[in-house]
This record gives structure tokens, sequence and C-alpha cells, in this order.
């Protein structure tokens, strides 16, 4: 299976952007992997990020118009709908949840291109990075993990580690760095999974998913729910994931 998804991928570039791949020792994601033992956490935030943190937050991928990023709430307020807490993209337009995303559905003068699936977007990423950083005695070193199945570049080379979702690359570097895949491809995928050496908080998001979880301190997560240049709704671990 490996050798079939590497076949007409270029080999993944070492470093990716400014992030370093580790190619041996993966012991700073044990902690996490431990803690997704004994418990099927799939489909839900905590098989996201990873359990037994304090507080959870949802972080909405906002939609485009005209590659100017249209809030969820806007959206849902033109069709008629109220922005309720966990509601998925699907439901704001009024689509079955298999719908596929394009760019028909949208709605003149509102949006034109929806969420962006994957992992965090850049411009989240970007808003993001200043709170994350008040929040943690280690935004000079972080981790990452990234899915070694995105389609751009071949990363079976390098170990991986597992989630309840996929098989991750393990990355290194300064929180500030984790956009920095864009000066390799604009449209190179930013990790999956952040977290700080001192274990503060965890960010996580997924291939198949338009937002983007954190778990961390509540004094963390209240300041990412008032952040206003961020959409954000508390969630629970157990909450389903959009």
């Amino acid at each position: 299976m490996d050798d079939i998804l590497s076949m007409g991928r270029a080999p993944a570039p070492e470093p990716y952007g400014r992030l370093r791949i580790q190619t041996t020792d993966l012991a700073p994601a044990r902690w996490l992997t431990d803690r997704f033992r004994g418990r099927d956490h799939s489909c839900t935030v905590a098989g996201v990020v990873v359990p037994g943190f304090g507080a959870y937050v949802r972080v909405l991928h906002p939609a485009w118009l005209e590659e100017r990023p249209v809030p969820w709430r806007e959206v849902a307020a033109a069709h008629g709908r109220t922005m309720a807490p966990g509601a998925g993209w699907h439901e704001l337009i009024g689509m079955d949840r298999e719908y596929q995303n394009a760019s028909e559905y949208g709605l003149p003068g509102v949006w034109d291109e929806h969420p962006a699936e994957g992992p965090t977007p850049p411009g989240v990423a970007e808003a993001l990075i200043p709170v994350l950083a008040r929040h943690t005695r280690t935004a000079g070193q972080c981790w990452f993990g990234l899915w070694d199945g995105y389609g751009r570049w071949d990363f079976s080379r390098f170990p991986t580690f597992e989630t309840p979702y996929r098989d991750e690359v393990l990355l290194a570097g300064p929180l500030f760095d984790a956009v920095s895949p864009v000066t390799l491809d604009e449209f190179a995928e930013l990790p999956d999974l952040w977290w700080p050496e001192d274990r503060a908080w965890c960010l996580g998001g997924d291939v198949d998913l338009v937002s983007t979880y954190v778990g961390g301190t509540p004094a963390l997560i209240e300041e990412l729910l008032a952040a206003e240049e961020l959409e954000t709704q508390r969630v629970e671990p157990g909450d389903p994931v959009y």
C-alpha cells in the first residue's frame, strides 16, 4: 500500500519549510499516543487533538468571497439560519453532510468558496500563533505531526507515529515557524498537530475537516474565544468533529 501511495510523488523536502523532519527519535510524540490508548476517540474532539486538557475550542475555517474571508455566522445569517453550537458547514448551507464541496453551492454576494478542508489554513494559523505563544513557556521548542498521506510529497522514508485518525511524520521547530511550509509551495499543508515541549496545549486538525481544534488551559481557551480575528466555539472532548 505504501508503495502504491508513493508512486508519482516527489520525495518530501527536508526540512519542511523551516521545520525539521525527525528521522529517528519519535519519543516526543509518545505522550500523545499514550493518551489516546484505552478508549475509542474516533470522530471526536479528543481524537483530533488529544484527551486530558482542561478545556477545548473549535476554530472555524472561514469561507471566502472573491478572496476575502467570510465568517460562518455571516453565511448562516444569509441562509436564514442561526449559528448553532457544533453545527457543521453543510448544515449552515442546507446540504447533506456528504455533499461535494464545489463553487456552484455558493451564495452570490455572500460566499463563493467553501471553508478549506484539511489542516489549519495559513491565515487562521497566523492568528492563532501569538495567542498560543502566550500560553506556553516553550514557544521556541515545539513539535508537529504531519499526515504522511498528503498527496504532494512522498514521506515514506520517514518513521511515523499513530493517532486515532492517521500515521504522522514528526517535525520540530519554533511555534512561529508553523506556517513556514508555504515557503516551499503556497498550497503546502501545514502540520495537523502542534504542541509545545511543555505540553501546555495541543492543536489538531485533519484532512477531512473544516475546523481546527485546540485543547489547553481554561485561560487559553477563553482568550481564543475572545479573539476577534478568529471564529470559535467552545466544545467538549467527546463532541463530534466537522
